[in-house]
């Protein structure tokens, strides 16, 4: 997931530091990076929580992944419609709890 790897870049933080925040494994975060896994909706609430993302936007991540999983692209892999939409904006640092 392009998106997903994107914001943890964005903010600096290993896939372990991500993971962490979230309360995942640092194996899962890479899995789902690397397009190896399909993430639960629960699994991608609690990283876009982590991330600082509002809501309306883990709902969008939530959905995309769901549409690229019943859509699979040929070309650039699941996500990729979905980094343009859910960019590392104003919500920074922003703690959600």
């Amino acid at each position: 997931m392009l998106v997903l790897t994107n914001l943890r870049r964005a903010r600096r933080w290993s896939r372990a530091e991500l993971a962490r925040r979230a309360r995942m494994a640092a194996a899962d975060v890479g899995k789902i990076e690397a397009e190896r896994l399909v993430p639960y909706p629960s699994q991608l609430k609690k990283l876009a929580r982590a991330l600082g993302l509002p809501s309306t936007d883990a709902l969008r991540l939530v959905a995309a992944v769901e549409s690229d999983a019943a859509y699979p692209q040929e070309e650039g892999g699941a996500g990729t419609a979905t980094a343009a939409a859910i960019t590392p904006g104003a919500s920074g640092e922003r703690n959600v709890s």
